[in-house]
């Protein structure tokens, strides 16, 4: 009843996955744009230059009514009832600088957000390379399962003619039961990186989909780390860019304080008493260069200058750590496929013939069932190994193409 329902459950599967669409990397990395958190760097960016569309914008004028020197008698007839009004014009340079500096924050909030898109493209391509391992990982089990059948199909065989024994035959079988454990641990791993996958993609979870498990090895180790292309492709490094040129506005719009702002003031005096009627109309200029008004600008000039010699520093500090981080990629990626190109040529033929002349021992009945179950699980732990150096190698790429922002 329960090898029916492993079965039952193994075509459920499979045709879930006949019907599920399938998705090529380029596909998945497209659908990370959908992300939430990259829409809410794209609304970041729009409320500022929503806000920088306002940064020309003048002081609310100021308007005023009321008694102007009348004396506390009950029937006044000196003063005036005063109708005012004063508007304050900044200067034309401040608005300018200060819009300047606010169009600037979105170019900032851009990098920020291509540095996070980097981040996710490379978790996507992380999960789905190990999607395709796993896959590979299964069709091997696939292979081990049949020889295990056959094998247990024979030996039982050979022993209703006495020529095997019960123990090897329990042993068999517990191999061939081993492995649906194994599968299941498989399976699981598929269904998480299924589920990361479609979060990153902004999907529904339990989404289900088929990849393509063709996988393109890249020659990075050969390649010699070009400080000038890495500035240039890190977003990281832009938004420091960015960062040196906001500071650079900012300084302008600190600068631009020095400068003189511009009032008028109009009023109309009703006088009382039978005097004649008077107005007031008069001009007025801040005058910011006075030492008690400067000081201020002038302490924020030589603070921003500090703040750029930081962002150049730090600046420095990724480069030379980006190209300490990609040296050691490109070693470890020559080691890892020296160590994959020796599981291929060497290790795994070597266990290949190793099973294929215990099984040719065992049907002369000069070999036993154990040696032949031996070098079954042996070659089986090889080709996952290789597979793990393998998943090992397109880690490293991966990491590799995060470091240069190749997507």
């Amino acid at each position: 009843m329960k090898k029916y329902q492993i079965i039952l459950t193994g075509l459920l599967c499979a045709a879930n996955l006949a019907n599920a669409q399938r998705l090529p990397l380029d596909s998945v990395l497209a659908r990370v744009a959908n992300n939430p958190a990259l829409l809410a760097y794209d609304a970041k960016g729009s409320a500022q230059d929503a806000y920088a569309t306002g940064a020309r914008s003048l002081d609310a004028p100021k308007v005023s009514a009321g008694q102007y020197q009348v004396p506390y008698q009950l029937n006044p007839t000196g003063g005036a009832f005063m109708i005012q009004a004063e508007q304050m014009f900044t200067n034309p340079a401040k608005l300018k600088a200060k819009e300047d500096y606010m169009k600037g924050l979105s170019n900032v909030t851009k990098e920020d957000k291509n540095y996070l898109k980097n981040q996710l493209i490379a978790q996507a391509r992380q999960y789905y390379y190990e999607r395709v391992v796993l896959e590979k990982k299964l069709m091997q089990l696939e292979n081990t399962q049949n020889l295990l059948e056959y094998m247990l199909k024979d030996a039982n065989i050979r022993l209703t003619y006495g020529k095997e024994k019960l123990p090897n035959i329990y042993r068999a079988k517990a191999d061939l039961f081993e492995l649906d454990n194994t599968r299941e641990q498989l399976n699981n791993e598929i269904s998480q990186r299924n589920i990361m996958l479609n979060t990153l993609m902004n999907r529904a979870q339990q989404t289900a989909f088929t990849v393509d498990t063709t996988i393109v090895v890249k020659d990075y180790e050969t390649v010699t780390t070009d400080t000038a292309t890495l500035a240039g492709s890190r977003s990281d490094i832009k938004g420091i860019n960015r960062n040196i040129e906001l500071q650079q506005l900012n300084s302008q719009m600190e600068y631009s304080k020095r400068k003189p702002d511009f009032g008028i003031q109009a009023g109309h005096m009703q006088n009382y008493g039978g005097m004649a009627n008077q107005y007031i109309l008069m001009g007025s200029v801040t005058i910011p260069i006075v030492p008690w008004a400067s000081k201020e600008y002038k302490a924020n000039l030589k603070g921003i200058r500090y703040e750029v010699q930081e962002l150049q520093q730090k600046k420095l500090y990724i480069l030379n750590q980006a190209e300490g981080q990609l040296e050691g990629y490109r070693t470890d990626m020559s080691s890892k496929k020296r160590q994959l190109r020796n599981y291929q040529l060497n290790i795994i033929p070597a266990l290949q013939n190793t099973y294929k002349t215990s099984l040719q021992a065992y049907e002369q009945n000069t070999g036993d069932l154990p040696s032949v179950l031996d070098g079954i699980k042996s070659l089986q732990a090889a080709r996952m190994a290789a597979l793990d150096r393998l998943q090992e190698l397109l880690t490293l790429q991966v990491a590799y193409e995060r470091e240069y922002e190749k997507y």
